[in-house]
Parts: structure tokens; C-alpha cells; sequence
């Protein structure tokens, strides 16, 4: 089923240039650009971004690092595209990532690991609206 996703690179991907050969990955894979934009987030955005980790060990450092430079954000479309990202993105930690996948390669530490990538339908539709309204999607 066609779906839509989305993808955002963060700051540890796009301080070391990594945006462009993640993104080719992406398209490699046959997933559509619909919209994309860079965006340096305030604290404030990356915690209502990430509101559904509030409270957790890791909620405060998550914001901090992510709203410590730009990210792009990037709504994607294609059979499958939520599970199929995941795969492609592969598994919070790097070490333990699937040679191959964009966190094994790029990924430096379990924040550090270059993207996020929604987990379902459902947390997509929520996500894409955060960062794009429907005038953005030209497809």
C-alpha cells in the first residue's frame, strides 16, 4: 500500500554532509521526495516533537542534541514506506544495525545516529504535520 513517511536527518548527519548520500539511499530505494526542509529547531519545537519520550532517561539529552544544530525533515512516499524506512534506517544503535543500514553506517552513538524515521502510519501522519502542511506535499 502507498503510505507516506517521515524522515529526519539530524544534527551529528548534517554537520558532517552526510543529507545528500543519505537521501540518494532513500531514492535508491524507489521512495518519493514529496517535501523537504532544512529547519534548526528550538528547544521548545524538539520537545513537542518528541513529547511521546517525555518523562524518559533520555528525553532531555534527545532535545538538547537535536535542537543543537539544523536537521531536515523529509516526508517521503511509497509501497510499504514506513516499515520499508525502518529497514532501510535500521535500529536505534548503531553498533547493533545491520551492516548496510544508514545507522550502522553513519550512526556514531545510540543519539548519535544520524536519523529519525517514523514508526507507524499513524506517529507519520502526526510527524509530517509538525513539519509540513499540505501546500508543502507537491505530489
Amino acid at each position: 500500500m502507498t503510505e507516506r513517511t517521515l524522515l529526519v536527518i539530524k544534527p551529528d548527519a548534517t554537520q558532517r554532509e552526510l543529507t545528500g548520500e543519505i537521501l540518494s539511499r532513500v531514492e535508491r530505494a524507489g521512495y518519493h521526495l514529496l517535501a523537504m526542509e532544512q529547519v534548526h529547531l528550538t528547544v521548545e519545537e524538539t520537545r513537542a516533537f518528541y513529547h511521546v519520550h517525555e518523562g524518559k532517561y533520555f528525553f532531555e539529552p534527545l532535545v538538547a542534541f537535536l535542537s543543537s544544530a539544523p536537521v531536515v525533515a523529509v516526508v517521503l512516499e511509497g509501497e510499504d514506506v514506513v516499515d520499508g524506512l525502518r529497514q532501510l534506517v535500521g535500529v536505534t544503535d548503531p553498533e547493533a544495525a545491520v551492516e548496510g543500514t544508514i545507522r550502522h553506517d553513519f550512526g556514531e552513538t545510540m543519539r548519535r545516529n544520524s536519523v529519525h524515521a517514523s514508526d507507524s502510519p499513524e506517529s507519520a501522519n502526526e510527524e509530517i504535520a509538525f513539519f509540513f502542511s499540505g501546500r508543502q506535499l507537491v505530489r
